[in-house]
């Protein structure tokens, strides 16, 4: 490869993690290393950060870890709903417990000038680089949400206390099997050109 063809290369290397990237929970072991976590959080820093906050909150869920988070999901599910089963705990458990590792993304909220919504942007901007990130160097991962994500007992456990949010929780590992590809929208069905108010 000459230096004149590197710059492509590495563009068209760029852009294959961008256009193949899949989100799938069939996760086993390994997970990445130390070294590749360092990596993927460098990524999730890339994020624009209007004011330079530096709003980013990772949260690494692993190992036994994972049994004391699966502890405080529970707790906080049971309040908000006192008719949860058994059955119910059972297969919220397995829910976390099935993923290797988590990565729990939020923002450190800074009241001020820059508006909330930016910072919750900005940590949301850092989860998809993080998933990218994931994606090449030959892991997989899927972003969740939902009530245990915004529940502020939940929250507040992995030091995220009002105002500060997650904004996500990430699966990571490696795929334990490929999922049906799904379909992919056409672009052109979200874009247009703007040439003046519209009527």
């Amino acid at each position: 490869m000459t230096v004149s063809e590197a710059p492509g290369a590495s563009r068209d290397a760029a852009l294959d993690t961008l256009l193949t990237r899949t989100s799938n929970n069939m996760l086993i072991e390994p997970v990445p290393s130390e070294q590749d976590l360092e990596v993927i959080f460098r990524a999730g820093t890339r994020a624009p950060d209007h004011g330079r906050l530096r709003p980013w909150r990772f949260v690494v869920i692993k190992g036994d870890a994972r049994q004391e988070f699966v502890k405080v999901v529970q707790a906080a599910a049971k309040a908000r709903n006192p008719a949860m089963t058994e059955k119910d705990m059972t297969m919220l458990a397995a829910k976390f417990l099935n993923q290797p590792m988590i990565i729990a993304v939020g923002t450190k909220m800074t009241i001020g000038k820059i508006p909330e919504i930016e910072q919750v942007l900005s940590a949301g901007a850092a989860a998809m680089n993080i998933l990218n990130a994931i994606h090449g160097l030959g892991y997989a991962g899927k972003w969740v949400t939902g009530d245990n994500c915004y529940d502020p007992t939940v929250n507040a456990a992995l030091g995220f206390k009002a105002p500060d949010k997650m904004v996500g929780l990430i699966y990571v590992g490696t795929e334990k099997m490929k999922l049906p590809a799904m379909e992919r929208p056409n672009p052109a069905d979200f874009v247009s050109e703007w040439t003046g108010p519209v009527a």
